[in-house]
């Protein structure tokens, strides 16, 4: 009975939708108050009836109910309450609900908190997320229910991919799924002013909390995701340049050009149409990510289906929003004249460089991304475009993005000179200037390293002298610089601290650079030297787990004789699936990761793979930094709230 209920609930939800979509937008046209006023509560039931489908399968989940052949394919009842719980979402039909649902939240949030909204404009908005929330249950029910039943049921379920039974993987969706479906909110803000013909400053400031908010859960999605395949693939690397990896960082890119360029449309009112532009395209990636993991034209361990029809589905549904979205775009954007003038040695002049050189990163890796699928398509010839390539092509493009980053938040709107910011800066560029010299001192001629740490104390030092302008250090007495401090926007401490959580990943990632590694085989009772350390072998065991057997390694660490830490690294093998999987033993204390794998035993002995990361750890440390910084700018009262002075007129008028 709860899976009908769930199914009549997707049904209910998809019928609100097709009011939701129609009933509001056709009130904005006709200036009608009351088909306008539906759009909120429509909103607000199409959420209840998705979270009631959601809530419907994950109860299947946790019943093991195995008449439900969802739960059959992605469950067992041997496994963990959490991964039952999380297995809802740990497969395709389960992870598309999920999505749908986080879409539903932030229509019924727009209708909750966007009543200082102009009628026509929040009807308008909530029309287009109506449209989208139409095709993605549309693709649920139709290609990809999860609540068609089985009969007569099996015993047991199949269980789920040993690999996503790891909390990594449970938090990694949902987070990364708020940060895809928030840039449909901006996608619907953009759609909605190019359909009224108006972009200002007030729609400039409701755009910016939606896009931040999208920005700081994306941010933490990717980076849950970069240390999940850290430690649970057993690679010893952080990022791959894996295609779906590289579908998950083009929305990041261009939602990070989206942020700054919508802080110009509500200063200074210029960039309109770039603005409005980049707000389609951070959720057209989006939509083109969904299209790349859930078709089947990707072979990753990220992939959840290899089903050609559900992705001719998908991009259908790509090709309605985003050449619809565009067309609209070609229509009205000349319409749209830019107001604010500046010159290009101006705040908004490095706005508009930071934003020419993410886009151009966010142009490499597309192409590196899709070409290789397009050379299958016509030609059959597979090629791999790999590290290689990535890393030589993007990091000319980064250098400068990051030297901006700490000049731009410096200087002056409108007009500004650059010689006096520099020498604000000073400072930051001696540390910089050092940490280079002595990277290249005491770590080798590991150039590239050195120009990372070199970045990384310049974007830390200029997060630092950022905020020390603005309090005035230097200027005034000490004690009015703590006050001015205290009295800063929480957005500026924001986008400082986001700054320098940048600068912290780079350190992580300039410290990967340093990495060793080494593949050694080791008999029980063995030792072997490595980045100065004994590492030794006591034995290897086997061991039963809920629904896996593992072959465990016990591995003592010792520095100069003393034990500096017992490392178990195992390899277990999941009798259901038939798969076996790789856990490393990571010992870390945030200087550097030492990490563990075990490899195959031969002859008795046992191969076994050691890492030296230094500062590993500083990778997602920086990650989570930025989103504090992006959580405290969205905290500022300012910023959630939009300028009142176009409402006021509306009201009078």
């Amino acid at each position: 009975m709860i899976p009908e209920l769930g199914h009549f609930a997707l049904i209910l939800a998809a019928m609100l939708s097709i009011a939701q979509s129609s009933l509001p937008m056709i009130g904005a046209h006709r200036a009608d108050a009351r088909l306008m006023g539906s759009a909120a509560p429509l909103a607000l039931a199409g959420f209840l009836a998705v979270a009631t489908a959601f809530g419907a399968l994950m109860w299947s989940y946790a019943s093991n109910d195995t008449t439900v052949a969802n739960v059959v394919a992605n469950s067992h009842s041997a496994k963990p309450m959490l991964f039952k719980l999380t297995g809802t979402w740990g497969n395709h039909e389960g992870s598309m609900i999920l999505w749908v649902m986080v879409l539903a939240a932030c229509s019924a949030s727009v209708a909750a908190f966007g009543r200082r909204l102009p009628s026509a404009l929040q009807a308008r908005v909530l029309a287009v997320l109506g449209m989208i929330s139409l095709g993605f249950l549309a693709f649920i029910i139709l290609t990809s229910n999860p609540f068609e039943r089985v009969w007569p049921p099996p015993a047991d379920g199949q269980g789920l991919n040993p690999l996503l039974q790891d909390i990594g993987l449970a938090i990694h969706p949902p987070l990364l799924y708020t940060g895809y479906v928030g840039y449909a909110v901006t996608f619907a803000f953009a759609v909605a002013a190019l359909i009224e013909g108006r972009v200002d400053a007030a729609w400039g400031r409701w755009v910016r909390p939606w896009s931040l908010a999208a920005w700081s859960f994306l941010t933490m999605g990717i980076a849950i995701g970069s240390w999940w395949a850290y430690y649970e693939l057993g690679w010893g690397g952080y990022w791959f340049w894996d295609p779906v990896e590289n579908a998950s960082l083009l929305p990041w890119l261009a939602g990070t050009a989206l942020l700054h360029s919508a802080i110009v449309v509500e200063k200074r009112e210029a960039l309109k149409i770039w603005t409005v532009l980049l707000a389609l395209l951070a959720f057209a990636l989006s939509l083109l990510g969904t299209f790349l993991v859930r078709s089947g034209v990707l072979n990753s361990v990220h992939s959840f289906a290899s089903d050609p029809a559900r992705g001719i589905f998908i991009l259908c549904l790509l090709a309605i929003y985003i050449v619809g979205a565009f067309a609209l775009f070609a229509w009205r954007a000349p319409s749209m004249a830019p107001a604010g003038v500046f010159s290009p040695m101006s705040r908004e002049g490095a706005i508009v460089l930071n934003n020419l050189l993410l886009c151009s990163i966010c142009a490499v890796v597309l192409v590196g991304t899709l070409y290789p699928l397009f050379l299958d398509l016509l030609t059959d010839q597979m090629i791999s475009v790999g590290p290689p390539f990535f890393n030589a092509a993007v990091g000319p493009l980064a250098l400068p993005l990051i030297m901006g980053m700490a000049v731009g938040p410096m200087m002056a709107w409108k007009r500004a000179a650059l010689w006096p910011v520099l020498q604000r800066l000073w400072w930051a560029a001696c540390l910089a200037l050092l940490a280079f010299i002595l990277t290249l001192a005491f770590a080798g001629w590991h150039v590239l390293s050195a120009l990372g740490f070199a970045a990384s104390f310049w974007l830390l030092g200029g997060a630092v002298a950022d905020i020390a302008d603005r309090s005035g250090l230097g200027r005034t007495r000490l004690a009015n610089v703590f006050h001015r401090a205290r009295g800063l926007p929480r957005s500026a401490w924001g986008a400082a601290i986001a700054h320098a959580g940048m600068g912290v990943t780079i350190l992580g990632i300039s410290g990967m650079g340093l990495a060793t590694e080494k593949l050694v085989s080791v008999p029980p009772g063995g030792s072997t030297q490595f980045a100065g350390y004994e590492w030794r072998l006591e034995g290897i065991r086997d061991v039963t787990g809920p629904n896996f057997t593992a072959r465990r390694a016990t591995v003592t660490v010792l520095q100069d004789g003393r034990v500096l830490r017992v490392m178990e690294p195992s390899k277990r093998f999941f009798p259901l699936g038939r798969t076996t999987t790789t856990e490393a033993a990571i010992h870390t204390n945030l200087v550097r990761d030492l990490y563990l794998v075990l490899g195959e035993e031969r002859d008795g002995e046992a191969v076994l793979r050691l890492h030296n990361n230094p500062l590993a750890p500083w990778i997602w440390l920086g990650a989570g930094i930025m989103a504090l910084g992006g959580a405290l700018s969205l905290s500022d009262r300012r910023i959630r709230i939009a300028a009142p002075a176009r409402h006021r007129k509306e009201a009078t008028a």
